[in-house]
Parts: structure tokens; sequence; C-alpha cells
């Protein structure tokens, strides 16, 4: 299930908060953005909405924030369970054109993968921001490495779905039936022989084509040295005559 985001201002949208009082919570650390993109975009996730409206409960109640902080310290903030509370760190996010730039194709090229459900965003904000961890950069160059291997989209599309059964189970492998996760792992273990095949005759062609091009670059070099030979040869001829002359 992909974690919904909220960008700054959409943040303050919801929780009726202004600018300078998030801010100020910010300063205090009682909050916190979990991540931010390349340009400085940053991102809270619902558990940073509820902290806020838990501040301003207690707020309600009387409490300054400078007791609210000493009370969130003792005891914490209820949680929905996305995350323990302000990160340690801020984690980089990379939008649609990030993660094109880091892969090297066009954004356009990220959208169709998407369309055609090999790829997924990670997380979504309300406003549209479709975003990425790092991993997605490794498996966006395995994608491009099964194109050059010669795989349709269509294919590249089962080998995904393969690989996210996978990690469904091992993720929660209780949410399935020994005899469904026995039959899903065993289909993986078919794709992988099936894979391996076909990694053997593409190794083997290309050491031919290694093979094949590291001879036609000496041959080539080797009739360079020939028509070098034959055109000093030529302006020696053509000097001895002027002369001659």
């Amino acid at each position: 299930m992909k974690k919904v985001m909220f960008t700054r201002e959409e943040l303050l949208e919801r929780a009726g908060l202004s600018e300078k009082e998030l801010l100020g919570w910010e300063q205090m650390r009682l909050l916190k953005p979990v991540g931010q993109t390349k340009d400085k975009v940053r991102f809270y996730t619902r558990d940073s909405l509820d902290r806020i409206l838990h501040i301003q409960s207690l707020q309600t109640l009387g409490y300054e924030l400078e007791h609210i902080q000493k009370i969130i310290k003792k005891v914490g903030i209820p949680r929905r369970g996305e995350n323990q509370g302000p990160p340690e760190r801020m984690h980089r996010f990379l939008t649609v054109g990030d993660l094109a730039d880091r892969v090297g194709i066009s954004p356009r090229a990220v959208k169709h993968w998407e369309d055609k459900g090999i790829i997924e965003p990670e997380m979504r904000s309300e406003g549209g921001f479709r975003l990425y961890s790092d991993n997605y950069v490794y498996l966006c160059q395995l994608i491009k490495d099964l194109q050059l291997f010669g795989y349709s989209l269509e294919e590249i599309k089962a080998i995904s779905d393969v690989f996210r059964d996978f990690l469904a189970i091992s993720q929660n492998l209780s949410a399935f039936s020994s005899a469904d996760a026995a039959r899903k792992l065993e289909s993986m273990t078919d794709n992988i022989k099936h894979f391996e095949k076909k990694m053997d005759l593409f190794k083997a062609g290309m050491e031919r084509w290694e093979s094949l091009l590291k001879k036609k670059k000496r041959e080539i070099s080797s009739l360079k040295s020939q028509i070098k030979k034959r055109r000093e040869k030529g302006a020696q001829k053509q000097e001895e005559v002027e002369q001659n002359a």
C-alpha cells in the first residue's frame, strides 16, 4: 500500500496551520518533514498531520508549547503506525523527473512504465506528486537492461509481477496459505531458471560479438596502417619528382 504524503502547503491547509506556526514547531523539534526532493520540496506523512492535530488539542486544553514539548518527549504521541515520530534524518525523495535523470531516460518513459504497471510510485501526495525512493533507480536500470536483452514491456511486466509477489510473501508470509505460497515460489523458481537460460544464450552471443569486434578492430587498424604507408610512399615519390623537375 502506497503511503499518502503531503507537501508543506497541503499539510498547512489540512491542519489549518500558518507557515509561521509550522516553522516555530519545527524549530522546537515538535515536527519535522520526513523528506524532500532535489528541488527542496518538503513532504510529510499522515502521522505528521496526526501529530499536529494532537498538539493543537493539547493547546486547546491550555498547554503552552514548552509544556507540550516536555509531554511529547516523555509520553509520545498516538500514532497510526507509519512513523514513530519525527525522523532522525530527512530522506531524499525522487520525483518522476528526478528518477528519469538518474536513470538516463525521459520522464515520459517513466510514466509509460507506470501506465503498463511495471513500476508504481511508493508514495503519492494529495496534489499528485509521485515519489520514489533511491531503490527505484536500480530497478529502472534493470528494466533498461531487460529491454536491451530483447524483452518486450509485456514480458517485463510479467517479471515485475513475479517480483511483487515475492516481496509480498517475504514481507508477510502469514498472509498466504502454505499451498498458495509454495505455488507462487515454485513459479518464481521456474521463471528464474528460464531467465538464466536466456542469459546464458545472451552471454554466448556477447562473447561472439566481443571476439568479432576485437578481430575487426585489429583488421581495421591494419588497413589504416597500409593506407598511411601508401600515402607516405606516394608523397615521397611526388617529392622526388618535384626535386628532379
